[in-house]
């Protein structure tokens, strides 16, 4: 597995990856970082498996969000690489100076994930509120 930056041309990728996924919508290329190249991408042999996007802050903080999978990508080693990738981001966030990384997550097998990685998981359900300024 390699792991490589994402790329201008990834973001059609992505959007055909998220419209798969029941009860998922695409986020804006402009609500991402850096237009949609501010992330990384788990690769197998050259075939794109899971994305995840980094919002850098001006804190020790970091947002690690929008992580998601090509849903016809059924290998054994799926959740090695969605693992590869969250384990990799931190390392190099942690490389970079950042202390924490905050994620938001509503899919059980991702939150679990998370959990399994070391990451404090606040049960209490909230909400994601987005205004769009005009």
């Amino acid at each position: 597995m390699n792991i490589r930056k994402l790329e201008e041309s990834d973001y059609e990728t992505l959007l055909t990856w998220w419209d798969a996924w029941p009860n998922w919508k695409a986020p804006a290329k402009d609500f991402l970082p850096d237009d949609g190249t501010g992330g990384f991408m788990i690769e197998k042999d050259g075939r794109p498996i899971v994305a995840g996007f980094v919002y850098i802050t001006n804190s020790k903080a970091a947002l690690l969000e929008w992580i998601v999978s090509d849903p016809d990508y059924r290998e054994d080693d799926r959740d090695m690489a969605i693992t590869c990738l969250i384990k990799t981001i931190e390392s190099i966030l942690k490389e970079w100076g950042y202390k924490y990384i905050f994620t938001i997550g509503r899919t059980k097998k991702l939150i679990e994930k998370h959990r399994e990685l070391g990451y404090h998981v606040d049960d209490t359900p909230s909400k994601e509120i987005v205004k769009i300024l005009n």
